[in-house]
């Protein structure tokens, strides 16, 4: 009963999704509440680390398809600055880059020029607008912290250790099926 639960608890968390920020990390799994996924939702502990002007690959999965297209969009101070666009035409400064074309589900990258001005409360947006009919009306958003210069190792430098991001994917799934299946023999053999 205790492994359904399990599975039943894993493939209901990813099921709710639209989109799925991978990298940088985002701050919440929420994403129907503007501008980062859940009204009220602050600065995180989950906070990715980069030098000034540093370009960046930005990575998401489309899990549920939708008409429409993708916005990047960046705040120096947290993230009051970001707003939604009613139509094609709008330019907002925190836009870093829009649109984004919709490619019908699966995985998605663009890489993005972060500011060379230094900064610790950071907000990187991901934005889906889910449609083509103006003004646009529906919207799914995801948020990464992050920070620009200070203690970020300089670009390509990699330490080989591994990253405790927010998504933990079917990998989970896998390590608490496996942990299940050894208990489960243990106790059958009497140990």
């Amino acid at each position: 009963m205790r492994l359904v639960t399990a599975v039943l608890l894993v493939t209901t968390a990813t099921a709710q999704a639209h989109i799925a920020l991978t990298f940088p990390p985002p701050r919440i799994a929420d994403q129907k509440e503007g501008p980062c996924g859940k009204v009220g939702s602050t600065r995180g502990t989950t906070v990715t680390a980069f030098q000034p002007g540093e370009t960046i690959t930005v990575e998401w999965n489309e899990t549920v398809d939708h008409p429409g297209h993708y916005r990047i969009a960046f705040d120096d101070a947290g993230n009051d600055a970001f707003q939604n666009p009613n139509n094609p035409n709008d330019n907002f400064p925190s836009t870093m880059v829009e649109p984004i074309a919709d490619k019908a589900g699966g995985h998605y990258t663009q890489q993005v020029t972060l500011p060379t001005e230094p900064c610790t409360d950071c907000t990187l947006q991901l934005m889906q607008i889910m449609t083509t009919t103006v003004p646009y009306n529906s919207f799914y958003y995801q948020c990464a912290d992050i920070t620009i210069g200070g203690d970020a190792p300089p670009p390509g430098d990699v330490d080989g250790g591994c990253s405790a991001g927010a998504g933990a994917g079917p990998g989970l799934l896998v390590v608490v099926l496996g942990a299940l299946a050894r208990r489960r023999r243990r106790c059958a053999s009497g140990a």
